[in-house]
């Protein structure tokens, strides 16, 4: 039975301004329109043996994944915290450490969480198919079969055939230029090298051993200094941050004699830029891609994604058009790679537009911060069911709370009362103070701060039901 890893790191910053720091790629329902990237990921495991899922994601995802996760069913999901990102190897040697833990040897599949996949049938082919030879000691990587001359990915070329499915690797190679991509088509031997990973948990870490005792030792003191918070596994943050950041490719799969290559024809894309995204969108007659409220006139193969109000076209032709509450980008298909530009540029600017999006999600529910100014700021605050804001106090700023629907039971120094529809109350500066839902609906509330600082970080936790420090 295959035990599934699925990797969810990364910020996905060419997909800015939908994917956003605290808010990437992995979580976002980009080519389905009810399921998360994540979500697909995980869907498309049903049919195949496998056990519970393993995830890997940053510490700052924690609460997004699991409730994804649990959207799902899958409550009880491990999921791995990375204090700080090393990359694919660290990450796959956490997994195989913890999976081996009880003596147990499980074969781990490993997978990323922001790839799309739009033959299932045939990937879960390609994945029975390839578990003999994973049974058999074979680290696999699943070679995508080539649709075009692609300069965007790495490739991987074939050697002999191993078994009935499989091929020796002959060599990986980085991404070409358009000519070399162009030659490797034309051959039949090049491959796409897809980021998925089929291996014992064993075999990986005997490899691992073999060419980077380094990483496969700091991952040990990481997971063994670590501690279990209900589904969390958390690692020693200073142990991991020792740890030298490397890839599996360059620190297994590339020296190893043992890696074996199973071609993969499913609609495979990574998903790694709009332009991808427009590749595998459905479209109109005129090639366009609209998503959300857009009206158009004569566009031609465009894609335009309104999130939050009409976006309007007139005549345009291969533009990416994005809509966000806080955010428009407006790029030529040609040179969406240089969207990351665009992000780092708002970093050196020490702007917040790259970190989340307007709304905000919390391990309680999600906040909007629909309006702020000179020592104010309004925030429309939805609180689930049973859900509980830490308790708390704030040095800089007081607050006001208006409930729109729902009820709300506050806690406001010394005393705690219940606040209805149209009803309010004060929290004054250096107040402690929580905010509850103790009913069966969500709480619909609208907060309005004012003082001399209105930043998160104002925030002096006492008591957090969901272990925020």
């Amino acid at each position: 039975m295959l035990s599934p890893v699925i990797i969810a790191g990364g910020n996905g910053s060419r997909l800015w301004p939908l994917s956003r720091q605290l808010n990437p790629k992995q979580f976002l329902a980009l080519a389905d329109a009810k399921l998360s990237m994540l979500q697909a990921t995980l869907a498309r495991l049903q049919g195949l043996e496998v056990t519970g899922p393993r995830l890997i994601c940053n510490e700052q995802h924690r609460f997004i994944a699991a409730e994804q996760l649990r959207q799902l069913g899958m409550e009880n999901a491990n999921i791995l915290l990375e204090p700080v990102g090393r990359n694919t190897a660290p990450a796959i040697a956490l997994a195989a450490l913890q999976a081996t833990a009880d003596g147990a040897d499980p074969v781990l599949l490993v997978l990323a969480a922001d790839h799309l996949i739009q033959d299932i049938p045939a990937f879960r082919v390609s994945i029975q198919t390839a578990l003999p030879l994973a049974e058999a000691g074979k680290l696999v990587t699943f070679g995508i079969v080539p649709s075009h001359p692609e300069t965007g990915y790495g490739y991987i070329e074939q050697g002999d055939s191993v078994g009935e499915v499989g091929f020796a690797v002959s060599r990986f190679v980085e991404k070409p230029d358009l000519a070399t991509a162009c030659d490797y088509l034309a051959s039949g031997n090049y491959f796409w090298n897809s980021g998925m990973f089929m291996f014992r948990a064993s075999r990986y870490l005997e490899e691992l051993q073999r060419f980077r005792p380094d990483i496969l030792a700091a991952c040990r003191e990481a997971l063994a200094g670590g501690s279990q918070d209900m589904h969390f596994t958390r690692v020693d943050p200073a142990a991991f941050a020792a740890c030298p950041e490397d890839s599996v490719d360059y620190a297994v799969m590339e020296k190893t004699s043992d890696a074996v290559m199973v071609p993969l024809g499913a609609g495979w894309s990574d998903i790694g830029s709009w332009s991808a995204l427009w590749d595998v969108s459905d479209k109109d007659e005129q090639g366009n891609v609209f998503k959300g409220d857009v009206l158009d006139q004569h566009s031609r193969n465009t894609y335009v994604h309104a999130d939050s109000r009409l976006v309007a076209t007139v005549g345009v032709e291969d533009l990416i058009i994005v809509e966000t509450k806080d955010a428009v980008l407006v790029a030529h298909k040609n040179h969406v790679q240089d969207v990351k530009k665009i992000v780092e540029q708002l970093k050196t600017d020490s702007r917040n537009e790259h970190i989340n999006h307007r709304e905000v999600y919390r391990p309680w529910g999600v906040y909007d911060s629909i309006d702020n100014g000179h020592r104010y700021q309004v925030k429309r605050i939805s609180v689930k069911p049973g859900a509980k804001l830490s308790v708390q106090m704030h040095h800089h700023r007081a607050e006001h709370w208006i409930v729109v629907s729902g009820t709300a039971k506050v806690t406001n120094g010394d005393k705690t009362y219940l606040v209805t529809e149209n009803q309010s109350t004060y929290i004054p500066i250096g107040q402690v103070h929580a905010l509850e839902n103790p009913g069966v609906i969500p709480l619909e509330l609208i907060e309005v701060q004012s003082g001399s600082y209105l930043g998160e970080d104002d925030i002096v936790r006492f008591e957090d039901k969901y272990g925020r420090a």
